[in-house]
């Protein structure tokens, strides 16, 4: 990965080439979610955030490989860094479903991996997250709700324990089927306690099911 080109081009190349699918509510404000990326889906997204929350400026990839595994890498410009992060299925039965693997990784800026494990339920509307990471030299609990009134839009509310982190209120809307934007307020665990801002867009892209899902189709035809 330390050869990748210049991330943001690689991103915009794959999704001039992708074919576009079908996108679903995913994701919360600043916590992992314990469900993956389905394969062959490729999220290209926009983020920007206070700078007492991090990065103020981001690109996003993440793609789902397998049922069990996705990747994703972050490009940030304020500082320039690149972010990488894993996860993989243990259980995905839904509802019940954990995973592990680790996020910001930042060679460029030296900072290791960040291991972490989550436990979730996950009916059709309600979502709960309960999990720990350990950063640096310390564990600290996730915890996380969401409540999906439908396909098109989330209500969400997450907490990560440990200085530098922080309790978020927000939503996520699909304004179309491939596109969505999730605002949200973050509220510091350090006192004195800020209110900071966030929003990101996601556009989501279907590199290879498309395709499987019509041979399928086509075999159970003949």
């Amino acid at each position: 990965m330390k050869r990748i080109i210049p991330v943001a081009l690689v991103l915009a190349l794959v999704a001039i080439c992708a074919h576009s699918a079908r996108g679903t509510t995913k994701g919360l404000s600043q916590i992992v979610t314990p469900d993956l990326q389905a394969p062959g889906d490729f999220s290209l997204s926009f983020q920007a955030e206070s700078m007492k929350i991090g990065n103020p400026y981001q690109l996003q990839g993440e793609l789902g490989l397998t049922k069990w595994a996705e990747v994703a890498v972050f490009k940030g410009f304020k500082p320039n860094e690149l972010i990488f992060g894993t996860e993989f299925a243990l259980i995905q039965k839904e509802p019940f479903l954990l995973s592990t693997g680790f996020v910001n990784w930042s060679p460029h800026s030296h900072v290791d991996p960040q291991p972490y494990i989550e436990a979730g339920y996950w009916s059709e509307h309600h979502k709960v997250i309960v999990g720990a990471i350990h950063a640096g030299y310390r564990n600290e609990a996730i915890l996380g709700y969401a409540y999906d009134f439908n396909k098109k839009l989330r209500a969400q509310v997450d907490f990560q324990s440990g200085s530098g982190n922080s309790s978020t209120l927000g939503f996520t809307w699909n304004i179309t089927d491939d596109f969505q934007v999730n605002p949200a307020v973050y509220v510091t665990n350090d006192k004195p306690h800020d209110i900071l801002g966030y929003v990101v867009f996601t556009y989501t892209f279907h590199l290879w099911n498309k395709d499987k899902a019509r041979d399928n189709e086509k075999a159970g035809a003949q």
